[in-house]
């Protein structure tokens, strides 16, 4: 497959020299960049909330009172609609 793709010249700048770097032409750069890129995959919800559990976690809140807040909050923006 051929992709043509338009790059600002300051990105093709950096693009000529990361490929450069890596003792790679921009094409092989760019097809493994995209590789990698796809076998990483999409961010799962459990990847993308993982921040948030952490943090959860560190706050030493009891899950009680994460719902107790989560239902008071909910309750005030309902009440202001």
């Amino acid at each position: 497959m051929t992709i043509t793709i338009e790059f600002s010249s300051e990105t093709e700048d950096k693009l000529r020299a990361w490929a450069a770097a890596s003792s790679k032409d921009v094409s092989t750069f760019v097809r493994e960049a995209v590789e990698e890129k796809l076998q990483a995959g999409l961010p799962t919800f459990q990847k993308t909330l993982a921040p948030v559990h952490e943090e959860f976690r560190r706050s030493g809140m009891r899950e009680q009172e994460l719902d107790d807040l989560l239902e008071a909050t909910l309750a005030g923006v309902r009440k202001e609609r």
